[in-house]
């Protein structure tokens, strides 16, 4: 079930203009992995991050330099997160997160959408999806909602993103196996 889902668009040249006017934001926005990186990429990874945060609906309990995007060797690009930005990702019940970037003529634009294991959607006549509600529960719940899902976690404490997409809670690899 997808929770939430935004986009960002980032000015390539506004974002080099206040990067060099601010250096700091280079630590205060980039995890120390994404920092040596060009700047059209991190003005894509920064679109990436701001599509997250209005996927969740609001950045409470969320920190820029808890938001990691990495790449698999194919190039496609995925979320690491951990601290308290896992925490918050997972308090919304959120077990997947798709990632596409972009940068192209000046602009750089990230698409992000979240889901959610849990089924609690049911068809209606016209095959049109629609939430379960108190008055109308929903015929279909997942049997691992509300299971702890532990072992789920990165080499720094959050829950991992797959780069295949698959919750990676079901799967055990050690730190850095499988990652770029």
């Amino acid at each position: 079930m997808i929770i939430g889902t935004g986009i960002d668009l980032v000015d390539i040249p506004r974002f080099e203009r206040t990067v060099a006017r601010t250096p700091r934001l280079m630590q205060r926005l980039f995890a120390p992995s994404e920092q040596g990186l060009r700047l059209p990429s991190l003005a894509a990874r920064y679109a990436a991050k701001e599509a997250l945060i209005k996927a969740l609906g609001g950045s409470d309990g969320v920190h820029w330099t808890e938001i990691e995007i990495a790449s698999e060797p194919s190039g496609k690009p995925y979320f690491v997160l951990t601290g308290t930005t896992a925490a918050a990702v997972a308090e919304r019940g959120i077990t997947t997160l798709h990632l596409s970037l972009t940068h192209d003529a000046g602009l750089a634009a990230a698409h992000v959408v979240a889901e959610s294991r849990e089924a609690d959607v049911r068809e209606t006549d016209a095959g049109f999806g629609t939430r379960g509600s108190a008055d109308a529960p929903s015929e279909h719940r997942d049997p691992l909602a509300g299971a702890n899902l532990s072992g789920g976690a990165d080499a720094a404490g959050g829950p991992r993103q797959d780069p295949s997409g698959v919750d990676s809670a079901a799967q055990s690899r050690g730190p850095g196996e499988g990652r770029p």
